[in-house]
């Protein structure tokens, strides 16, 4: 028997951003435990915001394990909040409203910026770097630096030794931004993915006295923000689609504008301004390859008869993916399928 350091990972009940939460379990197992035989565990829900002191218990439940490659013996484990009875969802738990659809795929890109000093990485100590241009996946010290390019190849490499299903990186538009692109098969597999790798990059910057900022809009004036462009399918879309039901779901899509953009990250007025390949946070749009559309259409979904996948560029980089696939699957379920 080992003695396996288990991080049990959960969101807290501050709004409108949950943040990170996580602390150590050492338990024995014979090799590198499942899923279902990670037990429960309390926290103090008062230092969380997700409860008051007089009755301040709270419980995890386990949802997700991977390896964690920093530590001998080590797990994530992200982990959804519940109730004192451990059975029933907390309020602040997105993750318990996604519908749980197998057939569900997401891929999620999560723009951020490196900060170091109150401000990006590469930006002078007065005023800024040279304009927007030859940062988008650049190379080269003064595009890219030297410490940023060695945060995301070791975050990379984590992640992947982790087993989460990171699938890219890339420099972003504005100096000192950077993407990861994750993919998972199921309802609310990309979501858990994405917030242990957002895990993994906040503990890893630690070491380099680096803070990641995942505000949609940290630099104003003619500078990109970050978004969380959410790829999205369902079994029906990939197999059967069609023009009519892709035209109704983008209907439904413009009906429901407020509820999705009520989740896709706060101060998105910020960042959907019509500009920087975004369209405004007022109006909803749809296109082939557009950039500035609400929800842009691959060419290959058309030339395949309405069937793959749609891209929704609203979600930002500051948003919850529990929240956002929640609702992008509460509005695919209002439109019948023929």
């Amino acid at each position: 028997m080992a003695k396996y350091k288990l991080e049990y990972i959960w969101l807290d009940g501050y709004t409108p951003v949950p943040n990170l939460r996580s602390k150590t379990q050492i338990k024995e197992f014979a090799s590198f435990p499942t899923l279902e035989q990670l037990p429960l565990w309390g926290f103090d829900g008062s230092s969380t915001q997700q409860a008051e002191g007089r009755s301040s218990d709270c419980m995890l439940k386990p949802v997700a394990i991977f390896p964690d490659a920093t530590r001998k013996n080590g797990a994530l484990v992200m982990c959804e909040v519940m109730m004192p009875d451990g059975v029933t969802p907390h309020p602040s738990n997105g993750r318990a409203t996604i519908l749980d659809d197998p057939g569900a795929w997401f891929g999620f890109e999560q723009e951020y910026f490196l900060y170091q000093d109150g401000r990006p990485l590469g930006f002078p100590a007065d005023g800024y770097p040279a304009p927007q241009g030859p940062y988008y996946t650049g190379v080269g010290y003064k595009n890219v630096g030297d410490i940023a390019r060695q945060i995301v190849e070791e975050h990379l490499d984590l992640c992947l030794d982790a087993g989460i299903n990171h699938e890219g990186i890339n420099a972003e538009v504005a100096k000192g931004q950077w993407e990861f692109q994750i993919f998972g098969k199921g309802s609310k597999r990309c979501a858990d993915e994405i917030w242990v790798a957002r895990y993994i990059l906040n503990r890893l910057c630690e070491k380099y006295g680096i803070d990641v900022e995942y505000h949609c809009k940290p630099i104003k004036g003619d500078w990109n923000g970050s978004g969380m462009h959410a790829n999205f399918s369902t079994e029906y879309l990939r197999t059967k689609g069609g023009k009519a039901y892709f035209e109704a779901l983008m209907a439904a899509f413009g009906e429901h504008c407020e509820e999705h953009i009520a989740v896709y990250g706060p101060d998105n007025h910020l960042r959907l301004t019509g500009l920087h390949e975004t369209q405004s946070i007022d109006k909803f749009s749809y296109g082939v390859a557009d950039r500035g559309a609400s929800v842009r259409v691959p060419h290959s979904f058309v030339q395949n008869d309405y069937k793959g996948y749609l891209e929704d560029r609203r979600p930002n980089s500051q948003g919850d993916p529990y929240q956002i696939a929640s609702r992008i699957l509460k509005t695919i379920a209002l439109v019948p399928t023929p």
